[in-house]
């Protein structure tokens, strides 16, 4: 039958044009003004309102089981936040740290994800070792499309690579264009810190983030691409989250031919001040890296804007308060890290960055759609609104006005980070691959739709 969205501004990174959007099968086959559609054509009228490509979210735990604690989420549930918040596709992570192997890892997060993601999605495989026999598997998994890898410089010894298997990893991916993404802490310096509060006394939520400050991500930032430039590789920075750590990655610019830094909604949002409120309620807003000052908002979004942030992601990992963040009650560092975003990221950044007057309408387009699209592999496919590209569509009403709260979140999550913030604008249709997902607020698209896209 096809599908028709008419009469509204079309916006992509490179601009905006008042144009229809014709759409034939699972791909965008026309962007142009006055198409005529055809008899039985579905149409919407988009009349006022911005048409953009469908938001990939970069980093999400849509399932993350850890040592003594999941995540509260699953592919289901995760997956249709996503599209309620006008997010087509997200990029997870395959494995955590336990598996015996990277095939063990795969299977199971392909088991996870199959029949229940509802929007397209992708893998970054983790690594936290590397020999031989994982160097054989992983060959395989480049040889069937796998485009990027994730280590961790914190976390020990869960989950953090040592300096030899690290070199190792760097010089696999530049030989096999590869993307390498790196959580940058440094992984001795927080428990010998955390040690030191707790013995202090110190032991509520408000002491996460003086366990691992600025400066602790700044070196783990300094660690990794040196590493990068010793090697060659493509190096991605995730979830930086204050103007020391960015400033540490601006030293490597003319170091590394290939430099990618992501941010997160929740750091250009939220503050330290959060994790700061009395009777424990801050392990609601614990996570790592921590919230941090406001003053580190304002150098987040100007390098959004200048182009020295290349993403915009989520770190998507929601763990209820009651069970799960009170496991922590007395040990700040026992608080499962983490919060929820992947449905509110692009309104928050709507209304206060580009109603905000932080960045344009076109850059969010770009650091929350294009250039993840671009990194990962999925450009010609994601990432736009253009013919031969996937009919991954967003009807947005930059006049809707809401209150984010836990009563009204997708999530089945016991709270929301987010509660009480007035956004403006919302997704009115959301397509996946020229199924309408979402419509006026509600899920009505077909459950299990997502696709992997390898």
């Amino acid at each position: 039958m096809g599908l028709l969205i008419r009469g509204g501004e079309v916006v992509t990174a490179l601009g905006r044009c008042r144009a229809d959007v014709w759409c034939e099968g699972e791909t965008v086959t026309q962007v142009a003004a006055g198409i005529a559609p055809p008899p039985g054509a579905v149409v919407v009228e988009a009349a006022g309102k911005w048409v953009l490509p469908g938001f990939i979210d970069p980093h999400v735990h849509a399932y993350l089981p850890l040592t003594h604690v999941t995540a509260k989420s699953d592919y289901a549930n995760c997956t249709r936040a996503a599209l309620m918040g006008g997010t087509t596709c997200i990029l997870d992570f395959a494995g955590a740290g336990q598996e015996k192997d990277f095939d063990e890892a795969w299977a199971a997060w392909e088991a996870q994800a199959a029949g229940k993601a509802s929007c397209d999605y992708g893998f970054h495989l983790m690594i936290k070792r590397f020999d031989d026999g994982l160097k054989k598997q992983l060959e395989r998994l480049v040889a069937k499309g796998l485009k990027s890898v994730k280590i961790y410089l914190a976390y020990k010894p869960a989950l953090a690579i040592g300096d030899e298997d690290l070199y190792r990893v760097l010089e696999f991916a530049a030989a096999h264009d590869l993307v390498v993404l790196a959580h940058c802490e440094n992984a001795d310096l927080i428990p010998a810190m955390q040690k030191k509060l707790l013995a202090e006394g110190k032991t509520g939520p408000e002491w996460h983030e003086p366990s691992r400050p600025p400066m602790v991500e700044a070196e783990g930032v300094c660690t990794f691409l040196t590493f990068a430039a010793a090697t060659g590789a493509k190096a991605y920075v995730v979830h930086l989250s204050c103007a020391e750590a960015l400033s540490m990655a601006d030293r490597f610019r003319g170091k590394l031919k290939h430099l990618y830094i992501e941010t997160m909604i929740q750091y250009l949002t939220l503050d330290k001040s959060y994790a700061e409120r009395p009777d424990f309620e801050g392990a609601k807003w614990v996570l790592s890296p921590p919230l941090r000052e406001k003053s580190d908002q304002d150098a987040l979004w100007a390098a959004l804007a200048d182009g020295r942030i290349d993403t915009l992601g989520t770190d998507h990992c929601p763990f209820d308060f009651k069970g799960q963040k009170e496991l922590g009650r007395g040990n700040f560092a026992k608080i499962p890290n983490g919060l929820a975003g992947v449905e509110e990221r692009v309104a928050l950044a709507y209304t206060a960055g580009v109603l905000g007057g932080k960045i344009t309408l076109e850059q969010l387009v770009k650091v929350a759609a294009e250039n993840p699209a671009k990194i990962f592999g999925l450009w010609g496919r994601k990432g736009t609104i253009a013919p031969g590209f996937d009919a991954d569509l967003v009807v947005w009403d930059p006049a809707a006005r809401r209150t984010i709260s836990v009563k009204t979140q997708s999530l089945d999550q016991d709270y929301n980070a987010y509660e009480g913030f007035e956004v403006r604008g919302a997704p009115e249709v959301v397509t996946v691959r020229g199924e309408i997902m979402v419509r006026g607020g509600k899920f009505v698209g077909t459950a299990g739709k997502g696709r992997l896209l390898l």
